[in-house]
């Protein structure tokens, strides 16, 4: 289906994920510049205050490079929300959104329809993660435009399901954008994605490595070196399953064995 018009501009039909603490206003901004969409977590900066002026460097740095060449490709930048009552700062973030008329918001951990009305008012979109049909089903009750459907293989908080079963049993439920994350990290990847039905492929891990990203060095050198085995799916870490790397679980003390 036609994309959001925020995506009019984009070179490619991805979109960058928030990553926490990695993905920061030099990473977004590069992407973003690079001609794909780019979100960062809210809460990566640690107070409301921070956030606003964080965003309005992002904003004025996009709006720089419209002004210095406006007819090359630029995705939309976006932000992410924890929509969970541990977040005490969702209401405060969410009016800044408003009042910055942040062009798109990824909700995660719960799909309220207060969410979705509050940034539909301005005129802004709202993708919503999920990682399975039941879920996908709220999120549409909730009136999101589009949907993160997180595969097996995403990293961090994934599913389990096979993106192949995922994305055609949430289309037969759902006409917005679809968006498929999980062991994405190619042109190919992009590709097979699309040909699957997915309007847009979500990347992150593939950027972690970059110049922009805030990752530590060591993390990104044992990202680099790291194989598709040294992948482990636990609850060890949060109490919820997630993918993560076996050698960043062995130097945090947890046993692989």
């Amino acid at each position: 289906m036609p994309l959001p018009s925020i995506f009019d501009k984009l070179k490619l039909p991805v979109l960058a994920a928030p990553m926490f603490l990695v993905s920061e206003k030099e990473l977004v901004i590069a992407a973003c510049g690079a001609g794909v969409g780019a979100a960062y977590p809210a809460l990566n900066k640690r107070s409301s205050e921070a956030f606003e002026a964080w965003l309005v460097e992002v904003k004025a740095a996009l709006a720089a490079q419209r002004q210095a060449n406006p007819d090359a490709p630029q995705g939309p930048y976006g932000i992410n929300l924890i929509v969970h009552r541990s977040n005490p700062r969702l209401q405060a973030d969410l009016e800044i959104c408003a009042r910055q008329e942040v062009p798109l918001v990824i909700t995660s951990l719960g799909a309220a329809k207060e969410v979705v009305d509050a940034v539909h008012s301005y005129g802004g979109v709202v993708f919503h993660d999920v990682t399975n049909l039941r879920h996908a089903q709220k999120a549409a009750e909730a009136g999101v435009d589009g949907l993160i459907l997180v595969a097996g293989g995403a990293g961090g908080h994934a599913g389990t399901q096979n993106p192949f079963a995922l994305l055609a049993n949430v289309r037969a439920h759902f006409a917005g954008t679809l968006i498929l994350a999980g062991s994405l990290s190619s042109g190919r990847d992009v590709l097979a994605a699309r040909a699957l039905g997915a309007d847009l492929a979500y990347m992150g891990t593939r950027f972690i490595a970059t110049r922009e990203s805030n990752a530590q060095q060591a993390y990104k050198e044992m990202l680099l070196a790291a194989r598709p085995e040294d992948i482990v799916h636990t609850p060890a870490v949060s109490g919820v399953p997630a993918n993560f790397m076996r050698q960043s679980l062995e130097q945090n003390g947890f046993d692989m064995e």
